[in-house]
């Protein structure tokens, strides 16, 4: 599967926003920050972000490690296999192929990981299949580097959550406070392409939403591509101290459509590509429907009610053979959870495929 460059993709630039405002404390500075972002998440679903106060050396020092672990013999890697993880964390092995609905090549491994909560959580004895303590491999200053990064990450999230909350003009905490235990996401990732793909611009990770409220993504290579609202392909520009941010399926929920979780794809532009995805998401039970004060009188919901966890497990059922195995052995989970592959933000994919 191939595509040609447009020349939309050459003259449509995706905003680039400074986040400073959002840290002064100056009230002014703030909402020009987050009416900005507001607005680029209304227009694209996808835009930049710098002036973030993630220190370049914290970014390369996890390229670093990942690299480091990725380029290990796999029986090593493979002690990690997240299939052996009750909580999906640990290592996702080139093997691990989701049930998608497009015919891409995908040749990708990553490592999985999530807000790292004590082996006695109530959550986590539960049997919670998102929540719980993470896998470590024992790779010298792996834990510390990894940890020290999602930590800044996600309160960066946090804070552009809290810039939208303020666009939307919805009262201080209607997002965040739906946070304090959130079954957010962080994947090291590492795309390979096979040395039979001789077409530089042949798809690697095919077009489709993020399941979460919002992702902050870091990446040093080409290749990202956003779906625009008139189902045109863009790339995304690479710069090292810029996060790209995209609007996922639970947001666009929250916002009854006002931000639109974006379709987006990656091509195979180099051997060797690496990636840091953020995933900004909600508690588990959080009901997630659009907030009252976004609709006018008389005005009904676009989107029926879910569950922010119930969803995310769903996605990952359909992206993780090892949780489908799981589901389909399992006679109580299989009377109880539906394993359809369909995700319903992705029905724009139909149309822009070119």
């Amino acid at each position: 599967m191939t595509f040609a460059n447009s020349t939309l993709e050459k003259t449509v630039q995706l905003p680039l926003i400074s986040v400073e405002g959002l840290k002064t404390g100056d009230p002014r500075k703030f909402m020009d920050a987050a009416d900005a972002i507001g607005d680029a998440a209304r227009r694209f679903g996808f835009f930049r972000i710098c002036d973030h106060g993630i220190d370049r050396q914290t970014v390369n020092e996890v390229y670093r490690v990942a690299e480091q672990f990725f380029g290990l013999q796999e029986e090593f890697k493979n002690q990690y296999y997240i299939g052996k993880s009750t909580n999906h964390r640990g290592y996702v092995p080139f093997t691990e192929k989701g049930d998608y609905p497009d015919e891409v090549h995908r040749s990708y491994e990553a490592f999985d990981m999530g807000l790292d909560l004590p082996h006695d959580d109530p959550d986590y004895l539960a049997g919670n299949r998102v929540l719980g303590p993470n896998v470590w491999p024992m790779l010298t200053g792996f834990r510390e580097t990894v940890s020290q990064y999602y930590s800044e990450i996600s309160a960066l999230g946090r804070l552009v959550t809290t810039a939208l909350e303020a666009h939307l003009r919805l009262p201080a905490g209607s997002m965040t406070d739906q946070m304090s235990k959130p079954i957010s996401q962080l994947r090291l990732l590492h795309y390979v392409r096979q040395a039979a793909t001789v077409e530089r611009k042949s798809v690697n990770m095919g077009a489709h939403t993020d399941y979460e409220c919002l992702t902050l993504l870091h990446t040093r290579n080409q290749g990202l591509q956003v779906m625009t609202q008139d189902d045109q392909w863009i790339d995304v520009p690479v710069d090292p101290d810029a996060l790209v941010v995209n609007i996922g399926d639970m947001m666009e929920a929250w916002s009854n459509g006002i931000f639109r979780s974006t379709p987006h794809r990656v091509l195979n532009l180099r051997p060797e590509r690496y990636s840091l995805p953020y995933f900004v998401a909600t508690n588990h039970n959080t009901l997630i429907k659009p907030f009252a004060q976004l609709l006018e009188v008389g005005q009904k919901s676009k989107y029926e009610p879910f569950y922010a966890g119930a969803h995310l497990e769903r996605m990952l059922v359909r992206d993780f053979p090892y949780l489908r195995d799981r589901v389909e052995k399992s006679a109580v989970a299989n009377a109880g959870n539906d394993t359809a592959v369909l995700n319903p933000f992705e029905g724009r994919l139909k149309q822009g495929t070119n």
